[in-house]
């Protein structure tokens, strides 16, 4: 089964630094028919003001991967990491007994990011952060696992739960699959550009739940870019 989320029905607020939709759950958004999928618990796409950002804030016992789609984000913790990741590279804070950061885009334009919330398999472990470029062309026509806490994915930045996340780029009439496995659950978005997945078609920024589904395959009705967590039911 594949439940289409259009983003134009999203939750979400516009702040005036932050313009933010949330494909579950947040904030003031509530929704008790969206309250995760599987491990995942959030999906938010934020858009960033120049010269603004999140000020320091604590979290706990959560898994928090940011995919930066534009510009970039420029965070820092009381663990001592500084790090600024670009468009194209993700950033993974493992926030364990807790931890506190900032995020704030420090850059001329506007920043557009992804962040994704999984919970973890477990508590009580160390918080912990990590960044890494991906370059797009290294998943170009196929998922390349980004963050993952799955055997095997060892060029991935690692998490703490049993699910991972994917990116790829397609080009315009590329197809490409990914299996699943009909016991666990997905959740896609296009970054951008247009495409059809088991014939369901999504737009930039469009959620697809999925679930029941062995192996998805994906078409690019035009050039794009897309980011996919493979998740625990």
């Amino acid at each position: 089964m594949i439940d289409r989320r259009p983003f134009d029905a999203l939750g979400g607020a516009n702040h005036g630094w932050l313009d933010a939709k949330h494909h579950f759950s947040f904030a003031d958004y509530h929704d008790p028919a969206r309250m995760g999928w599987g491990a995942l618990r959030v999906w938010n796409d934020d858009t960033i003001a120049p010269g603004t950002g999140f000020p320091p804030h604590a979290h706990a016992n959560m898994e928090i991967i940011t995919y930066v789609r534009q510009g970039a984000i420029t965070h820092q913790d009381n663990l001592g990491n500084k790090g600024r990741t670009e468009a194209g590279d993700v950033q993974v804070m493992s926030a364990g007994t807790g931890i506190r950061h900032a995020e704030y885009n420090m850059e001329p334009g506007v920043t557009q990011i992804f962040q994704i919330w999984i919970l973890p398999d477990g508590r009580g472990e160390p918080p912990s952060w990590g960044a890494k470029p991906f370059p797009k062309g290294e998943r170009s026509g196929s998922f390349v696992a980004l963050a993952s806490g799955l055997p095997g994915d060892t060029d991935a930045l690692p998490i703490r739960t049993d699910a991972r996340v994917l990116g790829a780029t397609l080009k315009a009439g590329e197809s490409t699959e990914y299996r699943l496995g009909a016991d666990r659950r997905g959740y896609l978005v296009p970054a951008s550009g247009e495409v059809e997945v088991d014939g369901v078609t999504l737009q930039a920024r469009d959620g697809a739940a999925i679930s029941d589904v062995d192996t998805i395959r994906v078409t690019a009705l035009s050039d794009a870019e897309l980011v996919l967590v493979d998740s625990a039911a």
